[in-house]
């Protein structure tokens, strides 16, 4: 029950850095003048970072020694 809770937890922590890190790269795009300034693309932004973070996660994240589904 304790590896369960601790591999919920992990992933949970590990999408939600994916997260972040994407958020992160797509505001440094923004400043960049690639992207739209933000009231141009509101809350799409967010959006755009819960996607490229769940593909850095499935890329990177889940393969990762020790993290989630590693026996």
């Amino acid at each position: 029950m304790q590896g369960e809770r601790r591999e919920r937890l992990l992933v949970f922590w590990l999408l939600a850095s994916a997260f972040g890190i994407m958020f992160a790269v797509l505001s440094w795009i923004q400043e960049a003048g690639i992207l739209p300034p933000a009231d141009e693309l509101g809350a799409w932004k967010g959006a755009l970072a819960v996607a490229t973070g769940l593909v850095l996660y499935w890329i990177v994240a889940r393969e990762i020694p020790g993290g989630p589904g590693d026996a």
